[in-house]
Order: C-alpha cells, then sequence, then structure tokens
C-alpha cells in the first residue's frame, strides 16, 4: 500500500500539483440475513483502490483507480491534476487550505472477536434463533433478522509528509417482528429500527444485544399494538427514548451543524441549514441543560463516527456543538475552516470509499447525559406519552421544521406508564422543541447508537455516524396520529 500511495503521490506533484493526498484503501464486508425461518442473504464483498485530490492552479482535482499497478497509479494521479486545471478555468477564487501538521501515526480500533473469522454457519444459526423466537408469538406473520461485518484498513499520505494507517470493524445486528392484521401493519424492532445497532467494534457487538433473549417481548409487542389505542392528538409532554433521542439529535442538529450546507456548496439529501453564520455564538438552541458535542476520539466510545484521523489527515477532536443551550460549533474541512476565518478544521471530512472524495459528514453528535435512569424520569412526570423507536422522520431542507413517528407509545398517568399507544408521532420546530427540554437522564442510561446509512453527496456517499443520548423530556410538544389503519 504505501509504495502505490507515495508513487500516486510523486506523479500528482510532478504533474503540477500544489497539494495532494492519497488514499489506499481495502474494505470487506459480510451481510447476513434471514426470513421467517430461512436464510435470506449471504453476500461477502471486496474492494480495494486508490483516490487521488489534488490542488492544481487554485482548484480541486480527484481521480481514482482499482488498477493498482505502477500504470494504473500513474494514470490516475495525472487524471487528478488535468481535472483540477480544467476545474480552474471556472473557479470563482483559489482554494485556500487552514494549515495542519505532519501526521504519521498507525491507529487500529479494538475489535476482540474479528467476525470474519466467526463462521458463517454459525452467525445463520444465532438468526435463525431469533427468527424462531418471534414467530412463536401467535400474530406475528414476518420476522427479519440481520447482520452487517465490514473491515475497513487505510493508508492516508499527503504532500504535507503525512503516513497514516488505520484499521477499524464496524459490526451490525438487529431483527423486526411484524403483524398483518386486517389492513393495519405494525412493528416492532430490536435493539433499534433501520437494521438495529451499529458500532466500531467486533463479533462482541453481537453477543453484548442479548438478541434471542429479547425476541419473545419484540413479537409480544408487535401483535399487541393491534389491539392499543390510537396515540391521541394535541399537546403534551412527552419522554423519547434513548435511541430516538439520537435520530432527534442527528436530524435537527447533526446536519444543520454540517458548515458546507451553511455555505451552500451541498445541499443533497438533507437540503441546506437554518443556522447562517451570525447564530454561531448567538442563538439559543436549546435549553440550557442541554450540551452537544461532535466528538470522533476513541476516548468517547466505539461510535460509528470515531477514527484517529479523518481523511484530510486532521487528528480526531472533540467540539462543542451546544454549550448549554448555546450554539457555539460547525463541523468543518480544512477549506470550510479558512472560509469562516477559523485556524484549523476540527477533522470531520470522510469518504464512503476509496472511489469517492471526502465530506464533511457527522461523527459521534451526542447528548451530554446529565441524572437518573428512564423509571425516574417517568415517575416524575405527572401525565404524558413515552416514545420509542423510530419509525419514520421528516424534516424541513433546512433541518428546522419536524415531524417524527415511532413503532410504539405508552401513555404516563400519575408517573405511571399505563396504556400502549400505537401509530404514535410527534412535531415541532427545531430551536423550539430543543429548549422545551427540561429532564436528561444520567449516564447509565446513554447508549452511543449508530446509524450505519447517512446518505450525502452526489453520487450519493453512506456513511455511518454515532449519536450518544439519554431519554430526554420535552414539554408541550405537539402529538398526534402518523399512520392510520
Amino acid at each position: 500500500m504505501k509504495d502505490l500511495a507515495q508513487r500516486a503521490l510523486d506523479t500528482a506533484m510532478a504533474n503540477g500539483a500544489t497539494y495532494a493526498e492519497v488514499r489506499v484503501e481495502n474494505v470487506r464486508q459480510r451481510y447476513l440475513s434471514t426470513k421467517n425461518g430461512q436464510p435470506a442473504q449471504v453476500r461477502e464483498s471486496e474492494s480495494h483502490g486508490l483516490g487521488v485530490r489534488v490542488i492544481a492552479e487554485g482548484a480541486w482535482g480527484f481521480a481514482a483507480t482499482d488498477e493498482l499497478t505502477s500504470a494504473g497509479v500513474d494514470r490516475a494521479a495525472a487524471r487528478a491534476a488535468e481535472i483540477a486545471r480544467a476545474s480552474a478555468l471556472c473557479k470563482k477564487e483559489d482554494v485556500r487550505l487552514v494549515p495542519e501538521q505532519k501526521h504519521v501515526a498507525r491507529w487500529q480500533a479494538p475489535c476482540r472477536i474479528d467476525p470474519f473469522k466467526v463462521p458463517v454457519s454459525a452467525a445463520i444459526d444465532l438468526l435463525l434463533k431469533v427468527d424462531a423466537e418471534l414467530r412463536r408469538v401467535s400474530g406475528v406473520t414476518l420476522a427479519e433478522a440481520q447482520m452487517d461485518f465490514r473491515r475497513i484498513e487505510q493508508l492516508f499520505v499527503s504532500s504535507l509528509g503525512s503516513q497514516i494507517y488505520q484499521l477499524k470493524t464496524q459490526t451490525g445486528a438487529g431483527y423486526a417482528a411484524i403483524a398483518f392484521s386486517g389492513s393495519e401493519i405494525q412493528k416492532r424492532s430490536y435493539p433499534n429500527s433501520f437494521g438495529g445497532q451499529y458500532q466500531t467494534k467486533g463479533y462482541e457487538l453481537v453477543e453484548e444485544l442479548n438478541l434471542v433473549e429479547n425476541a419473545r417481548r419484540v413479537g409480544e409487542e408487535a401483535v399487541a399494538l393491534h389491539q392499543a389505542a390510537q396515540c391521541p392528538s394535541g399537546v403534551a409532554d412527552i419522554i423519547l427514548d434513548g435511541s430516538q433521542v439520537g435520530l432527534q439529535v442527528h436530524e435537527s442538529v447533526g446536519h444543520p451543524i454540517e458548515l458546507d450546507r451553511v455555505l451552500g456548496t451541498e445541499a443533497n439529501f438533507a437540503g441546506m441549514s437554518f443556522l447562517t453564520l451570525e447564530k454561531l455564538g448567538t442563538l439559543k438552541y436549546a435549553s440550557n441543560i442541554v450540551n452537544i458535542v461532535a466528538d470522533a476520539t476513541p476516548a468517547h466510545g466505539p461510535g460509528m463516527g470515531t477514527f484517529a484521523f479523518d481523511d484530510e489527515g486532521v487528528p480526531a477532536q472533540a467540539t462543542p456543538i451546544i454549550k448549554e443551550g448555546l450554539f457555539v460549533g460547525y463541523l468543518t474541512s480544512r477549506e470550510t475552516a479558512a472560509a469562516v476565518g477559523q485556524t484549523r478544521s476540527n477533522g470531520t471530512m470522510r469518504a464512503e470509499s476509496w472511489n469517492r472524495i471526502p465530506l464533511i459528514r457527522m461523527t459521534n453528535v451526542s447528548l451530554v447525559p446529565r441524572a437518573g435512569k428512564l423509571d425516574d424520569l417517568v415517575a416524575d412526570t405527572q401525565d404524558g406519552i413515552y416514545f420509542e423507536t423510530n419509525r419514520s422522520w421528516s424534516i424541513d431542507d433546512r433541518r428546522y421544521n419536524f415531524q417524527f413517528g415511532t413503532e410504539v407509545a405508552w401513555e404516563i398517568k400519575g408517573g405511571k406508564r399505563t396504556r400502549m399507544l400505537k401509530n404514535p408521532s410527534y412535531g415541532g420546530i427545531t430551536t423550539e422543541f430543543w429548549n422545551s427540554c427540561d429532564a436528561i437522564c444520567g449516564p447509565e442510561s446513554w447508549t452511543l447508537w449508530g446509524l450505519p446509512n447517512c446518505g450525502k453527496g452526489q453520487p450519493m456517499q453512506t456513511m455511518g455516524t454515532g449519536h450518544g443520548a439519554s431519554p430526554a423530556r420535552f414539554r408541550k410538544v405537539k402529538v398526534g396520529v402518523a399512520y392510520s389503519g
């Protein structure tokens, strides 16, 4: 890897680049799934290639290749410089980057059990045990379970002299029980919807999730939802479970703080942002108890946004985003930091693979926990609704007006969870909603949730992000029915 990367770098500089960076990557993926007692998918893939990004004549150029020979690497590097020179013909101004130091480093994410050494048959057997437990519940008509493993090996070199090797393993697992009755469909997922839980660790995550042990309950809840009352419409105090808080952070905080969206250089898959530059340091984003940080450092935990260096060779950092309710930080790159007068990138540039350019991406954008457990918070709530496990989301292209639905909710009366509610939804305006937050559970209720498929860019890139969150309460929120049936 090192020889190829250095050759690409030398060729790019020889072709007129004033700055160049090269990523050589090998990505291996294994995906397993079952459906109603049968294996559904067993697939494995591997991708190996090299990408070159350069600045020449004040403009960017990028090219990539999977022809990992001297000739193939030379062509890609020369092509990147050629594209940069062509781009310079229509540039508005020269690309400016904030300074960064040379880094020579090697980092490997912790992985106690290599998932690629676990026999496929053993993983499928576990999924089938989950499947069997789900379908033992009368009324469950569809059971689906899955595991997803990825091993990402990367070498980054740049004309600054940086040489950075990183290796990480990502694991995901989860399942869903679906119950059809009449014209209505109800669903319960574990440990989260849309594939389950994902983290940067090995097969040990699968063992930690207690998949089989929770299956019967999940199936029973899916069936019980058909007999549940519809979520009432009106205004209520609500409690969101930790995974839903994580999604709320992702959609109404994570996307709008991406500085390329603010500056108008990116709008795909999430629009732009209401967080225009004059709001930095002045906007009361949330109540005083809300603190949110974007933290890619391994110390934050095994998140999908955890790494040692980003794809510009900038070290992982912990960046305050909301501090005691005040908006204080964006996610930046070396270029966007320069555009707003900052002196350093906070290291959030990542690419889906070797054949894509890096973009500003969420790292682990997490809500800082406070105190107490969920049961304490419910007991402290006289009347309200507890929402659990995301089912749908909708938010405008400035990330300001939103409506989310969850798989299930429970009414709270006199500080106790009472009847189950189906088809629940809640909505609001981002800053009004976060300013209504008056309680956040503590570290014992905090989980670093993983979202594996955040989309951005054109062509689209999907990237894993992390969101640490505890259950939280929000006062006087609009609630209603998301689905009818």
